[in-house]
C-alpha cells in the first residue's frame, strides 16, 4: 500500500477533547500537547510517561516518533464562488513553545501512555482508532485492486516455477538428505507465498493458534538459556553480552496487556513477537539472530506447539533461517506483516 496521509477529527464522548489526528503509514499520530488534552493530565505527567516508555525499551523511539515537518498541516479555505471547502497544505506544522517543530507519537506510544495514566479517554480513543484503521485498510485495498491483480499473476507464475523445480529435484540423482532438504525449502516457500497472497488480498488472519501457554518465559530464564547457548558457539565474550535493557523489554513485552486483555493471547503470537523483538532490538553485541531463533524454538517447545502430531517440526530449520533474515532486513512499518507471516507458518494449520 502506498504511503498516504490524512487528518481526521476526533471528539471524545463527553465532548471535552477535540483533536486533529494525523493518519500516516497505516497508523495514527498525536503530539504531546494533544495527549495532554486527550488524557486530561498535566504535561509533566505525560512527559514522564513518554520518557519511561523509551528508557525502559518498551518501544524504540526512532520507530515511533516523527517530527512535525513530516506532517504538513491542512487548512480549510472556503471558495468565494462555491460553498466547497478546500484543504491546503502548509509546511509549518505543529510547533513547541520555543518555536521548534513538535514531535508526533504513533498509536503504539499513545496506547502505552494511556495504559499508564489509566484514562477512560484512552480506552475510547483506542476503540475509535481501531475502527478508523480498519476502514483505512479496506479503502486502501480498493484503491490498489488493480496492482494486486497484477501481483497475483506474478505470484502464480513464481509458484509454478517452484513446482517445476520441485519436480526436477525429484528426478535428480541426489542423496536422500539433499533431496529432502531441498524439497522442504521449496515446500516452505510455496506455503509462504500462499500466505503472502492472502496478505495482498486482505485475507491474512491469525487463526489456528494455541490459546494455552503453560510455560511463561522470564528475563532470568532467558538469560540462562543464552548463557548455555554461548558455550555452543565457542564462549565468545561478546556473544549474548547485553548492550542495554532492551532484551529485558523484549521478553516482558510479549506478555503485555491493555484493559486486562493480553495483546498477544496465543503461544504462536508470543513466539512470533519474541522472534521479531529480539532480532530487531539488537540487544547484544553479537549473536542477535542466533539468539532470537533459539529462543523462538525453545519457547515453542516449552509450550508444546513446536511439533506436529506426526513428530515433525511445524517450521523447518531452513525456513526459520529465512524468516529470521527476512525480519532482520525488514522495515519497522512491516512489523505487523512479519509477525502475521510467522504465525501463519507455525500455527496448527501447518
Amino acid at each position: 500500500m502506498e504511503p498516504t496521509q490524512d487528518i481526521l477529527l476526533y471528539q471524545s464522548a463527553d465532548g471535552r477533547a477535540q483533536l486533529e489526528v494525523q493518519l500516516q503509514n497505516e497508523t495514527l499520530w498525536l503530539t504531546q500537547a494533544q495527549m495532554v488534552a486527550l488524557f486530561g493530565r498535566d504535561q509533566s505527567v505525560i512527559s514522564r510517561h513518554l520518557r519511561t516508555v523509551f528508557q525502559t525499551g518498551e518501544l524504540v523511539e526512532s520507530d515511533c516518533v516523527r517530527s512535525a515537518t513530516d506532517f504538513p498541516v491542512f487548512t480549510a479555505e472556503k471558495s468565494e464562488t462555491t460553498s466547497m471547502q478546500k484543504m491546503h497544505r502548509s509546511s509549518e506544522g505543529a510547533k513547541k513553545r520555543d518555536g521548534r517543530p513538535a514531535d508526533y507519537y504513533n498509536l503504539d506510544v499513545i496506547i502505552s501512555v494511556g495504559y499508564r495514566v489509566n484514562s477512560r479517554q484512552g480506552t475510547q480513543f483506542r476503540q475509535w482508532a481501531t475502527q478508523v484503521l480498519r476502514q483505512y485498510l479496506v479503502q486502501g485495498f480498493a484503491l490498489n485492486e488493480k496492482r494486486l491483480r497484477e501481483d497475483a499473476r506474478k505470484l502464480t507464475e513464481l509458484k509454478r516455477l517452484l513446482q517445476l523445480q520441485g519436480e526436477l529435484l525429484e528426478n535428480q540423482e541426489l542423496t536422500p538428505d539433499q533431496t529432502t532438504a531441498l524439497l522442504r525449502v521449496l515446500s516452505d516457500y510455496a506455503r509462504a507465498l500462499d500466505v503472502l497472497d492472502q496478505y495482498d488480498h486482505q485475507r491474512l488472519r491469525i487463526t489456528g493458534t494455541t490459546p494455552d501457554t503453560p510455560f511463561e518465559l522470564t528475563y532470568e530464564a532467558a538469560l540462562q538459556a543464552v548463557d548455555g547457548l554461548r558455550q555452543q558457539f565457542g564462549g565468545s565474550v561478546l556473544f549474548g553480552r547485553e548492550k542495554d535493557e532492551s532484551f529485558q523489554s523484549s521478553v516482558r513485552t510479549i506478555y503485555q496487556s491493555f484493559d486486562g486483555v493480553e495483546l498477544y493471547p496465543s503461544a504462536e503470537e508470543k513466539a512470533a513477537h519474541l522472534l521479531y523483538f529480539v532480532v530487531k532490538n539488537h540487544s547484544f553485541f553479537d549473536g542477535n539472530k542466533r539468539i532470537a531463533a533459539f529462543l523462538f524454538v525453545w519457547f515453542m517447545d516449552k509450550n508444546h506447539c513446536l511439533y506436529k502430531p506426526d513428530g515433525s517440526r511445524r517450521l523447518a530449520d531452513n525456513a526459520l533461517v529465512a524468516l529470521t533474515l527476512l525480519i532482520a532486513e525488514s522495515k519497522p512499518e512491516d512489523k505487523d506483516v512479519m509477525v502475521k507471516l510467522v504465525v501463519n507458518l507455525i500455527n496448527q494449520e501447518n
